[in-house]
């Protein structure tokens, strides 16, 4: 959240955003971004096509790709209105983009947000999805990706394949970091991701990159913040220590009791669905909600907002479940 735009009361329009974690008793889970990445043959030229659209342009030996991202009125949340990666051809320039790709971890990035985060809370980090959730969301588009699997599987599984030799060197990075925590950050929904999918390309992969990070001693969860029902049975096989931003009803497609059946002994990270922060939702459903996740999930609960707090959520909600969860009795 921006502390000086947005929807924030008056008396909070100066403040930094430590001061609105403090203010709301809440912990800091991401800050920084020291996973880096460098190239030597490939140039990125960006420019701003004007207020709200920014495009780059990928110039590789193998050929140009173009990218084209639209912002909303802050400038804060964007999406693809062109996606890297069109035509079978794409695929190919792609490639030169992972081969030309030089990994490496800043330690003085991680050094000043720990310091800043002081006691409020364990860092954790987040790479690139895994490679066709990333072709799905980041550069292809779900239509497109879904066509091209169909119509030339040769093209995508030599894209799933390439991408996943490419991130090795990125893991490799990762599992050498003195990060605990890993987060794999993929925006599982399935109405994108049915089991058919689930099943064929991202459980193996996600089994095969947690099978690397816990054996380094780093501890992992994924990033579940759409539909979940079509996945419930499913997400019992996946490895991860947690799942994050699991969404009940009313905005998700599932139970509380439900999420509690599939994960099973794995912790919940989150929980109290974003719309409750809404201002037309009354606050006894927000507490309500607050208290029953706490009930059925502790101790493997990290407390949270299902997937964040709207940009027109009322900031006082949060504040009152940080004091809430300070006075609140925990079951043993």
């Amino acid at each position: 959240m921006n502390a000086k735009r947005g929807t924030l009361p008056a008396h909070l329009k100066n403040a930094s955003l430590i001061d609105l974690y403090d203010y709301c008793h809440a912990s800091i889970r991401y800050s920084g971004f020291p996973l880096k990445v460098k190239r030597s043959l490939v140039e990125v030229k960006e420019t701003w096509i004007d207020p709200k659209n920014f495009k780059k342009v990928w110039q590789t030996p193998k050929g140009e790709l173009t990218e084209v991202f639209h912002y909303d009125e802050w400038g804060i949340s964007c999406y693809n209105s062109e996606y890297l990666l069109k035509t079978p051809e794409d695929f190919k320039v792609y490639e030169a983009i992972l081969e030309d790709e030089s990994w490496f971890w800043d330690q003085a990035v991680c050094d000043a947000a720990q310091a800043e985060t002081g006691q409020r809370g364990v860092l954790q980090y987040y790479a690139r999805r895994s490679p066709v959730q990333s072709l799905f969301i980041e550069t292809m588009g779900f239509e497109p990706a879904i066509f091209m699997m169909a119509d030339r599987p040769d093209v995508t599984d030599a894209y799933i394949a390439a991408r996943t030799q490419a991130d090795e060197a990125m893991y490799a990075v990762i599992c050498g970091s003195p990060t605990p925590i890993f987060n794999f950050g993929e925006n599982i929904d399935a109405a994108m991701d049915p089991p058919r999918i689930w099943r064929r390309y991202l459980l193996p992969y996600y089994q095969k990159r947690t099978a690397q990070l816990h054996a380094a001693g780093i501890k992992t969860f994924i990033h579940v913040d759409g539909a979940m029902k079509p996945l419930l049975h499913d997400l019992q096989s996946c490895p991860t220590t947690a799942i994050e931003a699991c969404t009940p009803l009313p905005q998700g497609d599932v139970t509380l009791e439900e999420i509690k059946f599939a994960l099973g002994e794995t912790i919940l990270v989150d929980g109290i669905p974003a719309v409750y922060f809404l201002p037309y939702f009354p606050e006894e459903e927000l507490i309500n909600c607050t208290r029953q996740v706490v009930r059925m999930f502790h101790p493997r609960l990290v407390l949270g907002i299902s997937d964040e707090i709207p940009p027109d959520g009322d900031i006082e909600r949060v504040r009152q479940i940080g004091e809430l969860v300070e006075k609140i009795t925990f079951p043993q």
